[in-house]
């Protein structure tokens, strides 16, 4: 009963924002319940079980609609794929590790630096900013070679 619930409430959003509700595009969106950030690879082997003959082209495609019709967000950081989340209507940032790559949300607190408010934003009405902080996440903190600055990517 649960899962047709949730195929419900999906359904409704997908139809709120004016997409056609599909089973790729259901499937690609409830993989990403509860997951943090995923690259399309990752959303692609969640849901290839469920949906055999659905291709990566078809994740990406439905991916890039998702995310255009603002039910997902995707962030690029520096040298890895594109990942997306549902954690959208918020003005969160981004932590990145610059050993393994794990992603995670940071909550903006308001009044402290970075500036998120452009003293002139040249015509533009702003709706987010977006900031990606890197370090060692707690995991790679651990390890012996921790104490050596990891090699910046471009």
């Amino acid at each position: 009963m649960e899962e047709a619930s949730t195929r419900g409430r999906t359904a409704a959003q997908l139809r709120s924002v004016g997409l056609k509700v599909t089973a790729p595009r259901i499937a690609v969106f409830e993989a990403l319940i509860g997951t943090g950030h995923l690259d399309a690879h990752t959303v692609h082997e969640r849901i290839v079980g469920e949906l055999p003959g659905t291709s990566l082209q078809s994740v990406y495609n439905v991916l890039d609609a998702l995310h255009g019709a603002g039910l997902l967000r995707r962030i690029e950081p520096a040298g890895s794929p594109a990942l997306y989340e549902r954690r959208t209507g918020d003005n969160h940032h981004h932590v990145v590790c610059t050993r393994c790559r794990a992603v995670g949300d940071v909550d903006c607190v308001v009044g402290e630096p970075p500036c998120l408010a452009p003293t002139d934003a040249g015509g533009f009405a702003i709706h987010t900013a977006e900031v990606t902080f890197w370090g060692l996440c707690a995991d790679c903190r651990r390890q012996p070679e921790a104490s050596a600055q990891p090699e910046a990517s471009a």
